[in-house]
């Protein structure tokens, strides 16, 4: 491998087929967009530089990553059109050229495909497969020493000799040059159909004697290219799939890896075991020995080792250790819930710390609010944190216990170790130890029923 090899991405097609105002390499499979995962493929791989082709103003070059270097196509079509808008961008030595709506290709293949090319000193290296149905892709002709002669395109049949459709190795439409050698010839290369194509550099260097040679993958998945919504479908079931396997070979168990969803920056420990019907989305981490689901979505969360999170929704939360969630819990951005907590069935807590071993078992909704360690809030508590014009914290101390049906109009603090009565509507302070009751003496109304039957009559 050398030390150091430039990987040229093209990434200017217009992508009219995805019928979309998102260029087409900014959409996303597994929560990363297409041209991203050949970015980091070529980093893997081990790349010194990475350049991409794009088109200006057409918002790529906004959606790549910073250590990537932009060079602008403002002229001609075509993928030999592509790589001459970076020739100012691409020094000696051997040149990747990939395409930017190829998200399947590994850092494997490529580093195989590097190494193969200098390895044999070529002018140009090809990757090929033998492994797809070969209708409608350039095929690869050898003389009778085995060696590469040329491509022939399959698109159209008619005229094609029958020796040439039964070749079934193909064109990848990944490549390797040397620098200095492609932009010589790609200035030879004449538009056909008013395009330039890359690949009319290759008879120019068979001429030449540049030897080209080819490298043969058995991952014909790589072949797949991103033209249209069904092939985003098609690249994110592969993509998840490796991603699950991945896990899964560290450790993880998926009960129904077919209605599970994995997004490519989400990180999972040994010993999880993820239920049907999980999403766990962007900048997730999930903790060792964790049982998710089934049906739990968890966008952009932390989940401590041990926790239990079943048929939950978070966003931007943190679960700790033990915790127990759900079901038909959720958790908005800044809920913080501490070891051994426990977040029960339909109860929404939002930008709140719940204290370590306290609990909100039901039907309540925690909002603003700071709640003490061993806590334990009854069913129906409410924190009313919004006065119509500002939010103000609740704070609620250690080993509180609230009753059924208690409102805490903030801002308000419940002292360590307080009681509230059912049905109470605390809004002032409650020391510490004390029990606050808020709620109007029962009056019974004698005869009230028989008053209702007499006048409805």
């Amino acid at each position: 491998m050398p030390d150091a090899f430039t990987v040229l991405i093209m990434a200017a097609g217009k992508g009219t087929r995805m019928h979309s105002e998102t260029p087409k390499v900014l959409h996303r499979v597994c929560g990363k967009p297409l041209v991203e995962w050949v970015i980091d493929t070529a980093r893997e791989a081990g790349a010194g530089r990475v350049v991409c082709v794009v088109r200006p103003g057409d918002g790529v070059a906004e959606g790549l990553p910073g250590d990537v270097e932009v060079a602008e196509q403002h002229e001609g079509e075509g993928t030999g059109a592509a790589v001459l808008a970076a020739r100012d961008l691409v020094e000696a030595g051997p040149v990747v050229v990939l395409s930017g709506d190829q998200p399947l290709i590994t850092p494997e293949e490529l580093g195989a495909l590097v190494q193969a090319h200098v390895g044999q000193g070529a002018g140009a290296t090809l990757l090929t497969t033998d492994g797809l149905d070969p209708r409608g892709y350039g095929r690869i002709v050898r003389d009778s020493e085995g060696d590469f002669e040329r491509i022939v395109e399959t698109k159209y049949t008619e005229g094609v000799p029958s020796e040439e459709l039964a070749i079934r190795e193909i064109n990848l439409g990944t490549y390797v040059f040397e620098a200095p050698s492609l932009f010589e010839a790609l200035d030879e290369v004449g538009d056909e159909s008013g395009e330039r194509y890359l690949t009319g550099v290759l008879p120019l260097f068979h001429a030449q004697g540049e030897p080209i040679v080819t490298h043969l993958t058995h991952d014909a998945t790589i072949a797949l290219g991103v033209n249209d919504r069904s092939d985003l479908m098609a690249a994110e079931e592969l993509r998840q799939r490796r991603i699950l396997e991945s896990h899964a070979r560290a450790g993880v168990t998926f009960l129904a890896p077919g209605s599970t969803r994995v997004e490519a920056q989400v990180t999972i420990e040994a010993d999880t075991t993820i239920g049907p019907g999980v999403s766990l989305i962007g900048d997730t981490a999930v903790g060792p020995g964790c049982h998710i689901g089934p049906h739990s979505t968890l966008i952009d969360c932390r989940v401590g080792g041990e926790a239990k999170v079943v048929q939950t929704y978070a966003v931007e939360a943190e679960i700790g250790e033990e915790a127990i969630v759900g079901p038909f819990a959720y958790l908005r951005p800044g809920s913080v819930l501490g070891r051994g907590v426990k977040v029960g069935t339909f109860v929404e807590v939002k930008n709140s710390k719940i204290g370590e071993g306290a609990k909100v078992p039901h039907l309540s909704y925690i909002g603003d609010a700071d709640v003490g360690e061993g806590a334990n809030l009854g069913a129906s508590t409410i924190t009313a944190n919004y006065d119509g014009r500002r939010k103000h914290r609740t704070k609620i101390g250690k080993r509180v216990k609230t009753s059924i049906h208690t409102s805490l109009v903030a801002p308000v603090d419940v002292g360590d170790r307080a009681y509230t009565g059912a049905g109470s509507v605390i809004n002032e302070d409650v020391p510490e130890g004390a029990l606050g009751i808020a709620r109007p003496k029962q009056k019974n109304v004698e005869g009230y029923a028989d008053r209702v039957e007499e006048d409805s009559q």
